[in-house]
């Protein structure tokens, strides 16, 4: 049942809107699923793109993340399959409709439950993006289940669910708004209910005082989606780990991959000592209580016994590639101001610039090998990895920096 009245939203208000037309002056990237992204976090940044790769959207909505993936693929010259699973055959119309817009030939659409995707689309997938829906089922572990049945060895997923913490005063309302505005309401009317109890919402109410959800801003999809829907949860970091564990897979990178080290967070030295003797999943929970700020979580996952190896690691023939910062910008930055200053959904952090950081970022054009990056400053490779290390910490943190292979 809950699964119905999920399908019968969806058909009635498309998430997230989207114009088709808008294909034709941007295309939205972002995590998970941006194409350098997942090579660094799950392909150990080696994935040779040149050969076929098929991936799976599942549960695909008007196809942000279908759109990103064939667009990045198609563009790299292989033979890709792109498969888009979702309940709602309106979404899928915008997604279709999208793809036909930029002359994507790489996809194929599929409609009905991710949690059929072995009939409904079989496998094996090279990758699965999953972004925004295994907290809307009845049974996410179920979920979850499904698409690793599907997935091929070496392969990986981008998931992203909800966030406990940064969604403070989210589910408050949505009760409140069930007492006021039952689910057999119109759609129109249920909106309507919401929007004028928002305008009445006491200044004390932990929803208004929350900076970190906005969906409900963006148009009725999105207020529906937030406020109004009938089957929605959400995870803290070790719930997120339990349930990914329990599907037999384990995570191999969070991101930003800084909002999860408590360090980021703490500058006094006793707090930084005990923080740091905190076991990794510790760290990333402490991260999460300390931020109050993360509204949603991003991991990618592979089989446990690549835990360890899907992580790009620097090593000679690897190439820096950075994230929408322009080498020459980045170099300045640092050299003169000796620190970098990044927010992430209004969060503010500061971080001190690396001895040698301009002198090396100047260098990553995105062509040139670390080897060849060593050998431009004239120094060996040991010396070259430890100026390096600390500037890559600081970038691949902050996202803005992933390896590949040349």
């Amino acid at each position: 049942m809950m699964t119905d009245s999920v399908k019968a939203q969806y058909e009635a208000l498309p998430y997230p809107a989207r114009d088709p037309a808008d294909e034709k002056r941007r295309l939205i990237t972002g995590s998970p699923s941006f194409l350098p992204e997942l090579n660094h976090y799950v392909f150990a940044g080696r994935r040779d793109f040149s050969r076929p790769m098929r991936v799976l959207v599942a549960g695909g909505g008007t196809g942000d993340n279908l759109i990103q993936l064939a667009q990045y693929l198609a563009a790299s010259g292989g033979r890709h399959e792109v498969v888009y699973l979702d309940l709602s055959a309106a979404a899928r119309e915008v997604a279709e409709a999208r793809a036909r817009m930029r002359g994507l030939t790489n996809t194929r659409f599929v409609t009905g439950s991710l949690l059929d995707v072995a009939s409904l689309a079989p496998g094996s997938y090279d990758y699965i993006d999953c972004c925004g829906v295994l907290h809307h089922l009845p049974d996410p572990a179920a979920g979850l289940a499904a698409l690793k049945a599907v997935l091929a060895p070496g392969g990986g997923m981008g998931l992203m669910v909800y966030g406990r913490y940064g969604r403070a005063g989210v589910y408050p309302l949505q009760d409140a708004l069930r007492q006021l505005t039952p689910a057999t309401e119109a759609p129109s009317e249920r909106i309507a209910v919401a929007k004028a109890l928002l305008a009445e919402l006491p200044d004390g109410n932990e929803f208004k005082r929350n900076p970190f959800v906005g969906d409900h801003t963006t148009g009725d999809a999105g207020l529906y989606d937030l406020l109004l829907h009938s089957q929605d949860r959400a995870y803290t970091v070790p719930e997120l780990h339990e349930l990914v564990n329990g599907a037999g897979l384990a995570i191999s990178a969070w991101i930003e991959s800084c909002r999860y080290d408590p360090l980021t967070y703490l500058k006094d030295p006793e707090l930084r000592r005990r923080a740091s003797a905190l076991a990794p999943l510790e760290q990333a929970a402490l991260a999460e209580r300390l931020s109050g700020a993360m509204k949603t979580h991003v991991v990618y996952v592979v089989a446990p016994d690549r835990q360890q190896v899907a992580v790009a690691q620097p090593a000679p023939d690897l190439v820096p590639w950075l994230n929408g910062v322009p080498p020459r910008a980045l170099a300045d930055t640092f050299a003169k101001r000796g620190e970098l200053v990044v927010t992430f959904h209004t969060e503010r952090f500061v971080f001190a610039a690396p001895p040698r950081a301009p002198e090396i970022a100047a260098l990553m054009d995105g062509r040139r090998s670390l080897s060849q990056i060593a050998q431009a400053l004239g120094l060996g490779w040991d010396d070259f990895l430890a100026a390096y290390a600390p500037l890559h910490r600081l970038l691949t943190g902050i996202n803005k920096l992933f390896l590949r292979g040349i």
